[in-house]
């Protein structure tokens, strides 16, 4: 379950294929299983999206987080792909070298399961789609927690790509969305994020 730049299916690819994405400064070994997902679908989840933290694929800047908690709607991309996908997206999320399937049973029985303290290091399972369990991951401090942190403009334009291509949303309405999110907020105005797609 996407709701970052993973929105973007050309670069959750890299993450499947390797590479460096579109505007990225560093590459990804990729997963074992390159294929592309069987199929994807727009959705979307309760809570909020903030960013935070400094990404060292993007030369700085915070990355997207999912937090539960808070009121609100996160449009979001539900992908379908292998548990040894899955794995190996998170692996490279989580600062981590892919190669071994996650065990899934706790997160699955629970709905949270904490594999570090790290970004990215908390599986969230967060409701199923046509049969298949809906799997996400995100930091565990959630929004009020984390320190909020400006995203960097390629890795924004990721995120309004995405979420252009898959809940087929104008520019606007994509940057209305994008500067109010925490981190972004104060930082970004709709006009600047919304000159990012021409």
């Amino acid at each position: 379950m996407a709701y970052g730049s993973n929105l973007h299916a050309a670069r959750l690819a890299h993450y499947l294929r390797g590479g460096r994405p579109q505007g990225a400064v560093r590459a990804h070994p990729g997963s074992r299983d390159p294929r592309p997902p069987r199929r994807s679908a727009a959705t979307a989840l309760p809570g909020t999206l903030y960013f935070a933290g400094h990404s060292l694929t993007w030369g700085g800047g915070g990355t997207a987080f999912y937090d539960p908690a808070p009121v609100g709607e996160v449009p979001c991309r539900a992908y379908l792909v292998t548990v040894t996908q899955f794995s190996d997206i998170a692996a490279q999320e989580m600062r981590r070298s892919p190669g071994t399937d996650l065990d899934l049973a706790p997160v699955l029985a629970a709905g949270r399961a904490e594999l570090g303290p790290g970004r990215y290091e908390t599986l969230l399972h967060v409701g199923t789609l046509d049969g298949h369990p809906l799997l996400t991951f995100t930091s565990r401090a959630g929004v009020a927690g984390d320190e909020p942190t400006s995203p960097v403009p390629a890795y924004l334009r990721n995120l309004a790509v995405g979420l252009a291509e898959s809940h087929g949303w104008g520019p606007w309405r994509t940057a209305g969305y994008l500067a109010t999110r925490p981190g972004a907020a104060g930082h970004w105005t709709p006009r600047a994020v919304a000159a990012l797609l021409d």
